[in-house]
């Protein structure tokens, strides 16, 4: 994930709560309140155990917690399913491999449809 965005609502919410980055290091588990800082300050982005305990404490999706994280790693994705994509269009789709390319397929296609989890105007807490 190169050129990550870690834009972050954290302190803010934070804030709203009236918690010390203290408090809410200790509430996820952290010995100090710089891993908090950090997050804040989007010069780090928190492990995956981190997002969700950020999660429970806000009751907000960490995706929202962190849309710019959110946001770069979605672009990740699509860019690659494209490239897949594009790579079983040009496959001969014959013999015993025709069922499996026709069923990516068809879920790359229904997958366009589905909602996204994070629309423009949800990525403010």
């Amino acid at each position: 994930m190169e050129d990550l965005e870690l834009v972050s609502s954290l302190r803010s919410l934070r804030r709203r709560a009236g918690l010390s980055q203290s408090d809410l290091a200790e509430l996820v588990g952290y010995l100090r309140k710089r891993d908090v800082s950090r997050h804040e300050l989007g010069t780090a982005a928190p492990s995956l155990l981190v997002a969700f305990s950020y999660e429970v404490v806000f009751g907000v999706p960490a995706a929202r917690l962190f849309p710019g994280i959110y946001k770069t790693v979605e672009k990740g994705i699509e860019e690659r399913l494209g490239k897949i994509e594009r790579e079983l269009h040009q496959s001969s789709g014959k013999g015993r491999k025709a069922h499996g390319t026709a069923r990516r397929l068809e879920w790359l296609g229904a997958r366009r449809n589905w909602e996204p989890a994070l629309s423009d105007h949800e990525t403010s807490p």
